[in-house]
C-alpha cells in the first residue's frame, strides 16, 4: 500500500480529516523530476491557524514563482493524528504530494510564538529528522525564520538557520546557495558556512556562548576561522510595491481562522509602543500605493472568489490614504458583496470615513486596543492616546451603527498599580455611557462590549526588555479585581488569558540556549500544543525545568540591570540597544516619545539602504 493509501485510511479515523487532504483550489503542483530544490514550509500548528498566515501564503507564492524550486505546505498534526502516524509508522508529509518531510533539501519553519516550540520537535520527530542539528548527516537543512528568530537561541541546538528579517529576499538566496552547495558535491557543514554570508542569515553552530559566575551571558561570538559575521543584520525589502506578492491564494475546503483574503497595506510601524516586538522589529514603515493595492486586490478576489478583504498592517488606520482606499474597493466590489474590514485599530486614528466606507457593505465588529486603564500607565508604555480619542472614536462607531465594540488590554504592565487594573473598568464604563448618547432612533440595537486583557509578557528587542513579568499570584489577583469590577457593568464581557502560559512564554522569549535541554525534556514528557489551552500542561513544564536544573525565574521575573548582555545581542533587528535603553528610560518617568514620522527618533533603522527615505 502507498504512503498516499495508508494516510487515506486514517482520515477516516481522525478529527477534522480535511485538515490532511491537501488538493485545494490553487494549490501549487509540480513535477518533481523537474525541479532542482524541494522546499517544505511548516507552520507548526493546525492546518487551520497555519493557513491563515500571512507571510506564509508570500513565501509559497515566492519559491513556486521559481521554475527550478517547489514549495510544499507542512502543519502539525493535531494530537490524534499524530498518535496513529506514530502507530502505524507514517512519516510527517507535505500536503500536495504527500511526500516525506524527510525527502526534501529544506525545511523552511517559521516561528510566530513561542509556545508553538515544541511543535518543532513534535515536527522533526514526526519525520524521522533527528532533533540535534549535531545528529543530522542527512536530510533537510532546518531554516527558521519569523518574530521569533530574532532570539532563536532557545532552538539553536535544534536548527541549522535562522533567517532575520524580510523572507521574500534571503529565502530566494538560501535556495540559490543551496544549489550552488549541492552542485559543488561539498559536506553538509559547507552549506552553513556558506549560508553565512547571506545578509540576515544566522547559523549558530558558528557561534560560541560563554556565561558569567552569576548565569547571565558574558558573550557570544563567531567561532575562530568560521567566517560568520560578529552581528547578524536584519534582511529589509525596501519597496513593497516591487515586491512579490501573491495574486492566487489557496482556497481551503474547511473553515480556517481567517478565511478571507489578507491584503498588506504596508509593512513597518512608527508609533514606538515600548511592549510592542512587532513595532520594532518590522520598522521601518513602508506603503503600497493605493494603485498597486487596488490591482492586487482585483487579483485575488477574482483567484479565490472570497467575500471579505482585510486591510492588514500593524496599524491599519495609519495607512496615509486609507480613506480613499477603502472608498475605491468598497465602490469597486460593493456590487460582489465583498466587505472591506479593518484588523485592531489605535483610538487615536480619524476613522470616521473609513468606517463609513466599510460598513457599505456589511458591519463588523470594531476593534480598539486602549492597552492600559489610565493616562499614567499609557505614557509608560508609549501609547500616545489618551481618553478622549476612545471617547471620539466609539462615539464615532455608534453613531454610524455600530453596537459590537472590543477593547485588547493587558495586565502586569511595569509600574502597574491596582488604580491603573480598575482604570480598565471605568474605560468600559465611559464607552458603554457612549453608546447611550447616541438618540435610540440612531443607534444599533444589542451593545456588546468586549473587554480581554492578556498578561504582559516582555520581550526581546522592545524598551521592556528589561523589565520582569509579574509574578503568579499577583497577575491572579489583578485578574479578580478587574472580574469583579467588570461584573458590575450590564453588556460587558471580560476575557482574560491563563497566566501559566504567558509564563512560560515569558521564559522562552528572553531566553538562552541552556532552555533547549528544558524544552526537548518537556516535549519527551508530553508537551506539544503549548498554546492551546486544552493542551498545555504547566506540571509537565514546572517537571522538566526541575529535571533540567533550569530556574524559569531567572528568564521571566528577574528584572535585568542595563548593562547585562542579552542572548540576542548579537542579532541585529535595525532599532539599536541604545535607543531600546533611551525607551526604557523615558518609561519609568512616564515620558512619551513623539511617532517618528513626525522628525526621527534616532532608532537606528536610517543605517540600513532605503530605509525612512523621505523622513
Amino acid at each position: 500500500m502507498s504512503l498516499s493509501d495508508r494516510i487515506e485510511k486514517l482520515l477516516m479515523s481522525v478529527q477534522k480529516p480535511v485538515r490532511y487532504m491537501g488538493g485545494e483550489f490553487n494549490a501549487v503542483m509540480k513535477d518533481p523530476d523537474a525541479v532542482d530544490v524541494r522546499y517544505a514550509f511548516l507552520f507548526p500548528d493546525t492546518y487551520e491557524v497555519g493557513m491563515s498566515h500571512l507571510g506564509m501564503k508570500i513565501l509559497y507564492h515566492a519559491i513556486n514563482a521559481r521554475e527550478d524550486a517547489w514549495c510544499e505546505r507542512v502543519f502539525s498534526p493535531w494530537v490524534d493524528m499524530a498518535d496513529l502516524m506514530r502507530r502505524d509508522g507514517i512519516p510527517l508529509f507535505s500536503l500536495e504530494s504527500r511526500t516525506p518531510v524527510r525527502e526534501f533539501d529544506l525545511l523552511g519553519i517559521t516561528l510566530q510564538y513561542e509556545m508553538s516550540f515544541t511543535n518543532i520537535l513534535e515536527a522533526l520527530d514526526l519525520a524521522g529528522i533527528p532533533l540535534r542539528r549535531e545528529d543530522r548527516t542527512e536530510g533537510p537543512f532546518v531554516i527558521c525564520g519569523g518574530p521569533c528568530a530574532y532570539n532563536p537561541e532557545p532552538l539553536a541546538p535544534f536548527v541549522d538557520l535562522i533567517a532575520l528579517g524580510d523572507g521574500e529576499e534571503e529565502t530566494q538566496q538560501t535556495i540559490d546557495v543551496y544549489k550552488r552547495w549541492k552542485a559543488a558535491g561539498l559536506p553538509r557543514e559547507e552549506y552553513l558556512r556558506m549560508a553565512a554570508q547571506i545578509p540576515g542569515i544566522y547559523v549558530p553552530s558558528l557561534y560560541d556562548v560563554a556565561y558569567n559566575p552569576d548565569g547571565t551571558v558574558r558573550s557570544v561570538t563567531p567561532k575562530p576561522g568560521s567566517g560568520a559575521p560578529a552581528v547578524v543584520r536584519k534582511a529589509m525589502v525596501a519597496d513593497l510595491d516591487g515586491a512579490t506578492y501573491p495574486e492566487k491564494l489557496i482556497v481551503p475546503y474547511g473553515e480556517i481562522v481567517h478565511n478571507r483574503i489578507m491584503l498588506e497595506i504596508f509593512r513597518g510601524c512608527t508609533r514606538g509602543c515600548r511592549f510592542c516586538q512587532a513595532g520594532m522589529i518590522y520598522r521601518p514603515i513602508r506603503e503600497r500605493s493605493v494603485e498597486h493595492l487596488m490591482e492586487m486586490a482585483e487579483k485575488l478576489v477574482s483567484a479565490t472568489g472570497y467575500d471579505e478583504i482585510s486591510l492588514m498592517s500593524l496599524s491599519s488606520g495609519d495607512y496615509s490614504c486609507l480613506p480613499e482606499l477603502a472608498h475605491r474597493m468598497v465602490e469597486r466590489f460593493a456590487a460582489k458583496r465583498v466587505k472591506i474590514s479593518l484588523p485592531s485599530q489605535r483610538i487615536d486614528t480619524v476613522l470616521t470615513d473609513t468606517l463609513k466606507e466599510t460598513q457599505k457593505v456589511r458591519k463588523t465588529a470594531l476593534t480598539l486596543a486602549p492597552e492600559a486603564g489610565t493616562q499614567r500607565l499609557r505614557d509608560v508604555i508609549n501609547k500616545g492616546v489618551t481618553e478622549a480619542d476612545l471617547i471620539r472614536s466609539v462615539t464615532d462607531a455608534f453613531d454610524q451603527g455600530w453596537s459590537a465594540v472590543k477593547l485588547y488590554f493587558m495586565l502586569g504592565l511595569p509600574t502597574e498599580t491596582d488604580e491603573d487594573v480598575l482604570g480598565i473598568a471605568d474605560l468600559a464604563e465611559k464607552v458603554r455611557r457612549c453608546y447611550f448618547s447616541i438618540p435610540k432612533e440612531r443607534r444599533a440595537p444589542g451593545l456588546r462590549i468586549t473587554v480581554s486583557a492578556s498578561v504582559f509578557v516582555p520581550k526581546n528587542d522592545t524598551p521592556f526588555q528589561w523589565a520582569p513579568q509579574l509574578d503568579y499570584e499577583s497577575v491572579v489577583r489583578r485578574q479578580q479585581l478587574l472580574r469583579q469590577a467588570l461584573g458590575r457593568l450590564k453588556g460587558v464581557d471580560f476575557k482574560y488569558h491563563a497566566p501559566d502560559v504567558s509564563y512560560i512564554e515569558a521564559v522562552f522569549a528572553r531566553g538562552d540556549r541552556r532552555l533547549g535541554e528544558a524544552m526537548e525534556r518537556a516535549w519527551r514528557l508530553g508537551c506539544r500544543f503549548d498554546g492551546w489551552s486544552d493542551q498545555f500542561r504547566y506540571d509537565l513544564w514546572l517537571k522538566a525545568f526541575e529535571e533540567t536544573g533550569i530556574d524559569p525565574d531567572f528568564y521571566a521575573t528577574r528584572p535585568r540591570p542595563t548593562d547585562e548582555v542579552f542572548p540576542w545581542d548579537h542579532l541585529d533587528c535595525g532599532v539599536t540597544k541604545a535607543y531600546l535603553l533611551r525607551e526604557w528610560e523615558r518609561a519609568q518617568r512616564a515620558e512619551c516619545t513623539p511617532d517618528c514620522r513626525r522628525g526621527c527618533t534616532g532608532c537606528g533603522m536610517k543605517r540600513y539602504p532605503g530605509a525612512c527615505e523621505g523622513r
